[in-house]
């Protein structure tokens, strides 16, 4: 374990420098911005107006489009951040903090849009705006989970002490992903089963499901995008901040 730390933390301090990421990101940023822009146009062309409707649920199917990738990046964002809190933890690189920082408002956004577009699916499909379902109620408390993050961020005085009660419930709150991803097979639960990442394959229509993967990849390049930006922005800041700390000294 010493020897995987000792090649580890060298590893992470090179790729997460953060004048590196800075030069980094300000290359990449405009090529993701754009390629994520191409993506919903076709996304959104696919989802709204190439795909069927479903023989059950009619057009009321194409809200899938957005909930379906915004509850994916929900969860993933969530991983995100609780890997980059294990690395403030580990190693107190402060790059991980800012990526932590910046990503749970995003996840938050994410989940929220997941629980009001299930909301609106949720009605015609089962007669009711929320029910108790174990999906549902996972999810709810993913959203809670971020919310309590971004608290604890801003809930001292000292920073450090916010990153690190933050980081610590962001590792805390991990145990709620496979509870979110594995519900509907654990329990019987209204919400459907799992229809593209199962075994044997994807169980949905392939005219439904390329619009479904564009979109997932546009939401997924968008959250970079805002990422980037975030990121780029708080290492702005802080560098104003040490400079006026020098000038004052």
């Amino acid at each position: 374990m010493a020897a995987g730390h000792a090649i580890l933390a060298p590893m992470l301090h090179r790729f997460a420098n953060p004048a590196r990421f800075s030069r980094i990101s300000r290359a990449i940023l405009p090529w993701v911005a754009a390629a994520t822009a191409i993506l919903f146009a076709i996304g959104l062309y696919l989802a709204l107006v190439a795909a069927p409707p479903d023989y059950q649920q009619g057009e009321t199917v194409r809200i899938m489009y957005v909930h379906v990738p915004a509850a994916w990046m929900s969860l993933s964002v969530y991983a995100l951040v609780a890997l980059a809190s294990a690395v403030a933890l580990i190693w107190r690189h402060p790059l991980a903090d800012l990526v932590a920082k910046s990503a749970s408002p995003l996840g938050a956004a994410f989940t929220f849009i997941a629980l009001v577009t299930g909301s609106l699916w949720g009605k015609p499909m089962w007669g009711a705006w929320w029910v108790w379902d174990a999906r549902l109620t996972s999810m709810l408390i993913l959203f809670f989970l971020y919310l309590g993050h971004i608290a604890l961020l801003n809930a001292f005085d000292d920073p450090q002490r916010g990153n690190r009660a933050a980081a610590i419930l962001a590792l805390l709150g991990v145990v709620n992903l496979p509870i979110i991803k594995f519900s509907v097979d654990w329990w019987n639960t209204l919400h459907q089963p799992a229809s593209v990442f199962r075994m044997g394959g994807p169980s949905i229509d392939p005219a439904m499901l390329r619009p479904l993967l564009v979109m997932a990849l546009a939401f997924l390049g968008y959250f970079v995008c805002l990422l980037l930006i975030g990121v780029r922005a708080d290492l702005a800041a802080a560098r104003r901040r040490a400079q006026q700390l020098e000038r004052a000294g």
